[in-house]
């Protein structure tokens, strides 16, 4: 006999809603363009190396898996200790702010719709929240 449960559709992931590997890859080259270009992002460009390449795709290793799908980072990596990885940059209010708003100008950019964006800034916020380290 079949289980009920097991015929039940699965609910869409984020990932899934954004549009798999190729939109995450272009959202996450959006955000690392506008850091690059824009002046409101100075702060946040300038923890990373001069050149943004490693950082294009550890984001979107790890933000494949965080949306819900492949965990290409922690099969790389191990598990992300985000914030142990982020200690030894001094993040505050303002460095937050910064990664939140252009995060949410790529979203925008790459065409999100707006319910997901909404959904996804959310957890954005409260995982750039939890990454702060300094104090304001």
């Amino acid at each position: 006999m079949t289980d009920p449960a097991d015929e039940a559709p699965q609910q869409p992931t984020a990932f899934d809603l954004v549009g798999g590997e190729a939109r995450v890859r272009e959202l996450v080259d959006r955000f690392y363009d506008l850091m690059d270009l824009e002046a409101d992002f100075a702060g946040i460009r300038a923890m990373h190396p001069q050149t943004l390449d490693g950082s294009r795709d550890k984001l979107f290793w790890f933000l494949c898996g965080w949306l819900g799908g492949p965990d290409h980072y922690i099969e790389r990596f191990g598990h992300p200790r985000l914030r142990a990885r982020h200690l030894p940059y001094a993040i505050a209010s303002s460095e937050r702010d910064q990664w939140l708003r252009c995060m949410a100008w790529a979203m925008e950019d790459v065409g999100l719709p707006e319910p997901l964006r909404e959904r996804l800034m959310h957890s954005f916020l409260d995982t750039a929240d939890w990454m702060r380290n300094r104090p304001g």
